[in-house]
C-alpha cells in the first residue's frame, strides 16, 4: 500500500508541470497567448468604461479586443462573399510604404491605408502617389495618439486635423476611421457616429509590428483569413523598425488568396460603405 503523503506531493508535481508547460507557449507582446488573434464581438464579455484601465497602449488584438460598443465598431465584412480587404496601418513613411505600393500595382491589388497626419506632412508625395494608385485613404488620428487617454477637445483635434489633411489629397473627408492600437470609448465611437464616421478595425493581425520575417508575417495570414476577413498590416514605422517581414510576405499573401478564389478588395467596397 502507497504512503498517503505520496498523493499530495504527486498532485503538486503534476500542478507544476501544467503551469511550467503553459509558460513557456509562445505569447504575444502583452503575455496572451499567439493563438488568440482572432477575436469575434459575439463571443467577449465587454468592459464598462469605468472597469477598463488605460495604461500604457496596447494592440487590440494582443487583449481580446478591448473594444465597448460592438455594434458601432466593424471588425470584418459578410462570409457570403470571398472577399477579403488589406489594410496598413501608419502609413506612409519613405522607406516601406513605396515598396508595399509597388508590390500592389503590380499585383493590381487595391488596400485601404489608415494614415497618420504628421507622417502625411512629412511625405507628401507619398500620400499623394497612394491616392493616384487607386488606393482609399482612412484616418489614424494626427499624431498615432492612444485615444480613451485624451479630453474630448483633443481627441476630436486628432480626427479633424487629419481629416483636413486628407480632404488637401482626395477632395473629401473620409469617412472611416481606424483607432490607434484599436482602443477608443463608447463617447468617442458615438461621437465619429455623429459625424457620420465608421470604425473600422480587424479580425486577422500579421503581428508584423514585431518585425517578423515574411514566413512568420504570411502565416499569421494565411492561417486565419476567411471570407470577409480585414488584414492588418503595417506600412509605416518608426525609428529602428523593420516592416521587412510585410514587404516580402505581401507578394506570398496575395497570389495565395487569389489562387484560393478570393478577390482583395478595400474597406467601402467589402463593408458597403457609401463614398463620403
Amino acid at each position: 500500500m502507497k504512503p498517503h503523503w505520496l498523493f499530495p506531493f504527486s498532485l503538486v508535481i503534476c500542478i507544476a508541470a501544467m503551469c511550467e508547460q503553459i509558460i513557456n507557449q509562445p505569447t504575444t507582446k502583452t503575455g496572451f497567448h499567439r493563438n488568440s488573434v482572432l477575436f469575434k464581438a459575439e463571443t467577449v464579455s465587454l468592459p464598462t468604461e469605468q472597469t477598463l484601465n488605460y495604461g500604457d497602449p496596447t494592440p487590440l488584438t494582443s487583449v481580446t479586443n478591448q473594444s465597448h460598443d460592438y455594434q458601432h465598431i466593424l471588425t470584418s465584412g459578410p462570409v457570403t462573399k470571398r472577399e477579403i480587404a488589406l489594410t496598413f496601418d501608419d502609413a506612409p513613411d519613405n522607406a516601406f510604404t513605396p515598396k508595399i505600393l509597388d508590390i500592389l500595382k503590380s499585383k493590381g491589388v487595391k488596400a485601404t491605408f489608415f494614415v497618420v497626419g504628421w507622417r502625411m506632412e512629412a511625405y507628401p508625395e507619398i500620400v499623394k502617389r497612394i491616392v493616384e494608385d487607386g488606393h482609399v485613404l482612412g484616418n489614424h488620428t494626427y499624431s498615432h495618439a492612444n485615444l480613451p487617454k485624451l479630453n474630448d477637445d483633443s481627441f476630436q483635434q486628432q480626427i479633424m486635423k487629419t481629416d483636413n489633411l486628407i480632404e488637401k489629397f482626395t477632395g473629401f473627408a473620409p469617412n472611416i476611421v481606424r483607432p490607434p492600437y484599436g482602443n477608443i470609448t463608447n463617447k468617442q465611437i458615438h461621437w465619429l457616429g455623429s459625424q457620420k464616421k465608421y470604425v473600422v478595425n480587424w479580425n486577422v493581425d500579421s503581428l508584423d509590428w514585431k518585425g517578423l520575417t515574411g514566413e512568420q508575417v504570411a502565416a499569421n495570414v494565411l492561417l486565419h483569413v476567411h471570407p470577409g476577413s480585414i488584414i492588418l498590416q503595417h506600412s509605416g514605422t518608426g525609428k529602428g523598425g523593420d516592416l521587412s517581414g510585410t514587404v516580402n510576405a505581401l507578394p506570398t499573401i496575395i497570389d495565395k488568396l487569389k489562387s484560393e478564389g478570393f478577390e482583395l478588395v478595400t474597406i467601402p467596397e467589402l463593408l458597403g460603405i457609401p463614398a463620403p
